[in-house]
C-alpha cells in the first residue's frame, strides 16, 4: 500500500467516525428537544458525572429519588400530588438524554485515542479533534448549568442557558460535519471537479444561508426556552395583525427579543421569512448555473427540506406546539442545516478536489 493509499484509508475510517458521532449527536438535540417538550429536565436534581449512569433500580431507590424531586419548586409549584408512576416517566427522558450524552463521549474519546496513537491522524488534523472533545466537555457543563437555573424559586430553565446549551450542540454537530466533508473532500479524484468555476456570489450566499440556519435555531431555543410558540397560534397573522402590539415594548428595548415572548416569536417567524426568500432564490440560481449532479442534488434537499420545515412550523404553532410536531420541526431544522453545511464545504474546496 502507497503512502498515498494508506492516508486515504485512514481519513475514510475517521471521517466514517465522524459521521457517526455526528448522527448520534443528531439523536442526542432530537432527545434534548423532546426532554424539553415533556417538562422532564427538572427530574434529575442531581449531576453526578460518572455514577450518574446507574439508575434507580428498586422500588426504595425510585422512592428516595422522588422523595428528592419533592424538595424542589417544580414538584411544589407544577407537580404537586404527582406519583410515582408519573414521576418516572419524565425521570427516564432526561436521564436518557444524559446517559446518551456519556455514550457520545465514549464513542468519541476511545476511537480518538486508538487514531492518535496508531498515526491514522494528520497533525494539522489533531488540535481540530481536540477541539470537539473540549467543546463536548463543556456541553456537559453547560447542560447541569442549564438544568441549575430550574431548580430554585422559579420551576422553569432559563432560556438563555437552554440557548446557550441547543448553541453548543450545535456547533459541534456542525464542526464534526465540517471536518468529516474536508476528510471526504480529499479523498476524491482530483479530476472530478465542477464543468464551470463557482461565483464567488453563489460561495457567499452559501456561507450566509448556514450562518442564518444556525441564528434560526438559536431563536428556536429562545421560543422554547420562553414557550413563546404558544403565545400566537394563528398564522400568517399574529393574532388579527401581522405585526402584533407590544412589539420591543420593553425597556431597554432589545431586551424584549430575548424576554418578550410576542417579539421572541415574532423574531422567529422572521427567520422563516428571510430564509424563504434566500434560499428560494439560491435554489433557483445555483440550480440554473452549477452543472454538478451532487451539487444540484444538494440544493433539492435544500428547498424541500425548507418547505418541509415552514410547513411543520406553521402545524407546529397552528397545533398547540404538539410533541411530535415539534420534535420533527427541531430536526428538520437540524437536518436543514446539515445539508447547508454540506454545500457550503463543497464550495469551500472548489478550488481543490470537488
Amino acid at each position: 500500500m502507497t503512502a498515498q493509499q494508506k492516508n486515504e484509508a485512514n481519513n475514510r475510517q475517521i471521517s466514517i467516525w465522524l459521521l457517526f458521532c455526528a448522527g448520534m449527536i443528531f439523536c442526542m438535540i432530537i432527545l434534548g428537544g423532546i426532554t424539553r417538550l415533556t417538562h422532564s429536565g427538572l427530574s434529575m436534581v442531581e449531576w453526578k458525572p460518572l455514577v450518574g449512569i446507574i439508575p434507580p433500580l428498586n422500588a426504595q431507590d425510585w422512592k428516595d429519588s422522588f422523595d428528592k424531586y419533592k424538595l424542589f419548586p417544580e414538584y411544589q409549584k407544577v407537580n404537586k400530588g404527582m406519583n410515582i408512576s408519573e414521576y418516572k416517566s419524565i425521570f427516564m427522558y432526561e436521564y436518557l438524554h444524559r446517559v446518551l450524552g456519556r455514550i457520545i463521549g465514549v464513542i468519541f474519546f476511545i476511537p480518538f485515542l486508538f487514531f492518535y496513537f496508531t498515526n491514522r491522524i494528520k497533525k494539522n488534523l489533531t488540535p481540530k479533534l481536540g477541539a470537539i472533545f473540549i467543546l463536548g466537555g463543556l456541553q456537559g457543563l453547560l447542560g447541569w448549568y442549564m438544568v441549575k437555573s430550574g431548580l430554585v424559586n422559579n420551576p422553569a430553565v432559563s432560556q438563555y442557558r437552554l440557548t446557550a446549551h441547543l448553541g453548543n450542540a450545535v456547533i459541534i454537530y456542525s464542526y464534526i460535519l465540517w471536518v468529516a466533508f474536508g476528510l471526504i473532500e480529499e479523498m476524491r479524484e482530483p479530476l472530478v471537479k465542477l464543468s464551470i468555476n463557482i461565483s464567488q456570489g453563489i460561495k457567499i450566499t452559501a456561507y450566509t444561508i448556514t450562518a442564518l440556519l444556525f441564528l434560526m435555531i438559536l431563536s428556536g431555543g429562545m421560543v422554547a426556552g420562553t414557550r413563546a410558540g404558544l403565545a400566537y397560534s394563528t398564522f400568517p397573522l399574529m393574532g388579527e395583525t401581522f405585526i402584533p402590539p407590544g412589539l420591543y415594548n420593553m425597556s431597554p428595548f432589545w431586551l424584549s427579543a430575548f424576554e418578550d415572548i410576542t417579539t421572541i416569536q415574532f423574531n422567529h417567524r422572521m427567520f422563516a421569512y428571510i430564509l424563504l426568500v434566500v434560499i428560494s432564490s439560491f435554489f433557483l440560481i445555483g440550480f440554473y448555473r452549477l452543472k454538478s449532479i451532487r451539487l444540484r442534488a444538494g440544493l433539492v434537499c435544500l428547498i424541500a427540506l425548507l418547505i418541509t420545515q415552514v410547513s411543520l412550523g406553521i402545524a407546529t404553532i397552528m397545533l398547540h406546539v404538539p410533541l411530535l410536531y415539534a420534535a420533527a420541526h427541531q430536526g428538520t431544522a437540524i437536518a436543514l442545516l446539515t445539508v447547508s453545511l454540506f454545500l457550503s464545504s463543497c464550495f469551500y474546496n472548489s478550488g481543490k478536489k470537488i
